[in-house]
């Protein structure tokens, strides 16, 4: 039994039922990251939970897993070569816990894809890219434009 003494669910907005959202690149953040064993107890996998930060999925969650600990070989390259991406995107090289990729803006690329138990379209992360730089003139530093004869000086 949990106590829940506080709460009421008339000041809060129920949760919705949430769809997969549309293939594309997002803006997005490593809010969450945890170690956990795989299904066959022969290994673990490291989850790792963006949050999308603009547009209209601003707020939704999606989910890597990275076999970062697997007696197959090739997973285990996959996962590294996924982590080295995420990396490189946030400009952590060489970080000693997980938590060091928290909070870094990246560009994550997703995908929409079937899944084969349910039929159900649920998403993918298929990329992770460093975030761009505002297209446009540089900024500059505010320059005086004031002859130099009306200066105060």
């Amino acid at each position: 039994m949990a106590t829940l003494q506080g709460f009421n669910a008339n000041d809060v907005e129920p949760a919705t039922d949430f769809e997969a959202i549309p293939a594309g690149k997002y803006l997005a953040v490593i809010t969450e990251t945890e170690v956990k064993p795989n299904k066959l107890g022969t290994g673990s996998y490291l989850q790792l939970t963006f949050q999308v930060m603009e547009g209209e999925y601003k707020n939704r969650f999606l989910w890597a897993r990275l076999n970062l600990d697997n007696p197959n070989a090739t997973a285990v390259k996959i996962a590294r070569a996924e982590l080295s991406a995420i990396c490189r995107a946030v400009g952590v090289m060489a970080p000693g816990d997980s938590v060091e990729l928290h909070d870094l803006p990246l560009v994550i690329s997703v995908k929409c894809k079937k899944r084969a138990d349910t039929g159900e379209i649920t998403n993918e992360i298929k990329g992770y890219a460093k975030k761009e730089v505002a297209a446009g003139k540089p900024v500059q530093a505010a320059v005086d434009t004031t002859p130099p004869w009306r200066r105060a000086g």
